[in-house]
């Protein structure tokens, strides 16, 4: 196989994974959590997944990677996950990278990023801080339009949600 079927056969994967990634977050979504969702993979296989769960969990660490993460790790009987890929729909928080970080995975992938919180890149780059004792290789922008329109079509509805409630209360008073 020569590069260009290697690299196609990586966007295929990527893409793929992706997609499974946004499906949990359509689940976060639905249960009024900011759509985030994660897909671990080891070795070609999905052996890990989560969605955003803060808001109906009143856990602040309930992050979409954190999950993935956890059932990855519990999945493989090791907490160093090596060798494995994280698919995400929102580029990750500190919190999440520092956990990338030391989980020991080997490559994030990400749709759309995070300009307020970024640490895989936009905001900063924990995952690659050189004074660290793990490196992760980044992939960002993959299926970036369709993450992107998920995550404003739900602030956007929250906003008028806010807004109608506000107009109501006006009328009312």
């Amino acid at each position: 196989m020569n590069d260009m079927e290697t690299k196609l056969t990586q966007f295929e994967k990527d893409t793929s994974y992706m997609h499974k990634a946004i499906e949990l977050a359509a689940q976060a979504e639905a249960d009024g959590e900011v759509p985030v969702g994660a897909v671990l993979v080891y070795r070609d296989e999905i052996i890990g997944v989560g969605r955003n769960r803060v808001i109906g969990s009143c856990d602040p660490s309930l992050h979409a990677e954190f999950e993935a993460i956890r059932q990855g790790a519990a999945e493989i009987g090791n907490y160093r996950l090596l060798e494995s890929t994280l698919y995400v729909t929102l580029e990750p928080c500190p919190m999440c990278a520092g956990l990338l970080v030391h989980s020991r995975i080997s490559r994030l992938v990400y749709g759309t990023p995070d300009l307020k919180t970024g640490a895989a890149g936009s905001l900063m780059n924990l995952l690659q801080y050189p004074e660290l004792n793990h490196k992760v290789e980044i992939t960002s922008g993959v299926l970036q339009e369709e993450c992107a329109a998920q995550l404003s079509g739900f602030f956007s509805a929250q906003r008028e949600r806010k807004k109608a409630l506000k107009q109501r209360l006006r009328t009312n008073l």
